[in-house]
């Protein structure tokens, strides 16, 4: 699709208190009741497909939450450049009209931090990043800031891999605002695996860097390139430009399986192997991921959405609801395995036990998106210098977090069962990034929620709180 051919919708945000004010928005500019009507079922397909009702009272507006985020997510594919650009290209005169001797129409322009999300097109999952886009104008003009970033957003808003939507951006700017040359560097995040949270700093995400470039910036040695990487670095960006483009690696749901029909998965080995092993994948879920496409204005037959569907059902079916006695791991009362904590004063009554640091990835029940972080458990020891083994502690926070969850239920859960085992008090935070805070209208991407609960002896002994939460500062940057 051309850059500057495509249909053009404006679309506002997704905050719960716009909902009536977007609906009737988007069904006056054609892209709202007809496309919410056809995700909506897939999603309730979804839910019934991860053992959940879709009546009871979390999930019960869920359906119309993920059609409108990934309605805004896709709008770029109604958009057109040519009518953010029309009419913001000013006459601004340089010295001597000479390219790169001066500010305006001379030298280099650059809008740097850019902050973007996407929809990753292997997984369906979003992905955030910061753009930073460099042009020299030519013909006596100059383009309004603005409108940098509003090209940029255009492609973010589509199902895409980093390097083509810094491509994309690059090559319609040229086209449009006919420069001397467009660069476009782009620093981009997505989540790993749930399984892959191992380290305490689970904020670590897949990063890359990508670039494209055009006209007076193409070359190895030219100036106009070298004279932008050093403006970013200006702002402590240093792009380290990821050679990997648009590796497979870049998704990690993909570089390990390649789609088959009917619904399965054939694993590759390291080598690059098919092996004869398949994991099956509910057909049924994976045919209403692929009517969301479709009802997108996307193409599930598309090379690179290939699988994409099959990949989508796969990230869910990691949160399926699951047995209760499997996942503790034996953390049920009386019956958690103990260890004596080395220095500790047997007859401290108030000495108190922690595990911190505890990774989790869970899914919100409200959008169908991750949210990731780090758990902080709190306990009163029984004053035999014995402590819960941490093995048992992460099995609990894995059962609450690998669920459609939200954070202050989780919060309040994980609590309560380490109340029930140490009976005389329990203390939790949990600190996590939230990528339905990122990918929906709100758009807050370095924000982040820290929740916590309280129970017992730690409500009423405010040092002993403080004691507790002081240990968590302390360690926060200590490698495990």
């Amino acid at each position: 699709m051309g850059a500057l051919e495509e249909a053009h919708l404006a679309a506002c945000g997704c905050d719960e208190e716009e909902e009536e004010g977007e609906e009737d928005l988007l069904a006056e500019l054609g892209g709202g009741e007809a496309a919410g009507d056809a995700i909506e079922p897939a999603v309730r397909a979804l839910l019934a497909g991860l053992g959940e009702d879709d009546r009871r009272e979390g999930l019960c507006r869920t359906p119309k939450r993920v059609a409108k985020a990934f309605r805004d997510g896709t709008r770029g594919y109604r958009q057109k450049v040519k009518d953010i650009v029309q009419g913001a290209l000013f006459p601004e005169v340089g010295v001597d009209k000479r390219t790169g001797s001066a500010g305006g129409t001379g030298g280099q322009v650059v809008v740097r931090d850019i902050d973007l999300y996407s929809y990753c097109e292997s997984c369906l999952l979003p992905f955030s990043i910061q753009c930073h886009v460099g042009y020299v104008p030519s013909g006596g003009r100059v383009v309004g800031l603005s409108k940098l970033s509003r090209v940029a957003d255009v492609f973010a808003k589509r199902f895409q891999n980093p390097q083509r939507l810094a491509n994309e951006v690059c090559g319609a700017l040229h086209v449009s605002i006919q420069p001397a040359g467009v660069a476009v560097a782009m620093q981009c995040w997505h989540i790993p695996l749930p399984e892959n949270f191992k380290c305490k700093n689970s904020r670590a995400l897949i990063r890359t860097s990508h670039s494209s470039r055009s006209g007076v910036f193409e070359g190895e040695n030219s100036s106009f390139w070298n004279d932008f990487v050093a403006l970013l670095k200006l702002r402590g960006i240093d792009m380290e430009m990821d050679s990997r483009s648009a590796s497979l690696t870049w998704c990690p749901l993909r570089p390990h399986e390649v789609p088959l029909c009917n619904g399965h998965a054939k694993k590759i080995t390291t080598n690059g192997a098919s092996s004869a092993k398949s994991a099956s994948i509910p057909s049924n879920m994976v045919s209403a991921v692929s009517s969301m496409l479709l009802s997108l204005g996307e193409d599930p037959l598309r090379k690179e959405l290939l699988g994409s569907p099959q990949r989508y059902v796969q990230w869910l079916m990691r949160f399926r609801a699951c047995n209760l006695d499997v996942k503790l791991n034996g953390f049920t009362l009386n019956s958690a395995s103990v260890y004596e904590r080395p220095g500790e004063d047997a007859t401290d009554h108030r000495a108190i036990g922690s595990e911190l640091h505890l990774p989790f990835c869970a899914q919100c029940e409200h959008h169908l998106l991750p949210f990731y972080g780090v758990v902080h458990i709190g306990y009163f020891g029984s004053g035999d210098g014995e402590g819960i083994n941490r093995s048992h502690f992460q099995a609990l926070v894995h059962f609450y977090g690998c669920k459609l969850q939200v954070q202050e239920r989780m919060t309040r859960q994980i609590a309560e069962a380490v109340y029930s085992v140490s009976h005389r008090g329990a203390i939790v935070v949990v600190e996590a990034n939230h990528i339905c805070m990122i990918s929906r209208g709100i758009e807050k991407i370095r924000s982040s929620t820290a929740t916590i609960a309280v129970l017992g002896q730690f409500s009423t002994d405010s040092s002993a709180k403080a004691s507790f939460l002081q240990n968590v500062l302390d360690t926060a940057n200590q490698e495990v």
